[in-house]
């Protein structure tokens, strides 16, 4: 039987560390991307969103405009 010694449990339990720790720096690399893409993607959103706050308050205005000429109209 052959006895596996403190080096050779030290070694593989390294080596098992350094493999986790590459696997979570991927995974983290992944998380970063995928986060950068998610900000790309709510800023486009908060650009069309203010697009259309400034649509709405225009159309406001509009309809205000029309319901004084009515009311400028009709007496």
């Amino acid at each position: 039987m052959e006895e596996t010694t403190v080096m050779d449990r030290l070694g593989e339990k390294v080596s098992r560390v350094l493999q986790k720790y590459h696997e979570l720096r991927g995974e983290n690399e992944m998380l970063r991307n995928e986060i950068n893409g998610l900000r790309e993607a709510n800023e486009a959103y908060a650009e069309q969103v203010s697009r259309l706050e400034n649509d709405i308050a225009a159309k406001d205005r509009e309809i205000d405009e029309i319901v004084n000429k009515i009311e400028s109209i009709l007496g």
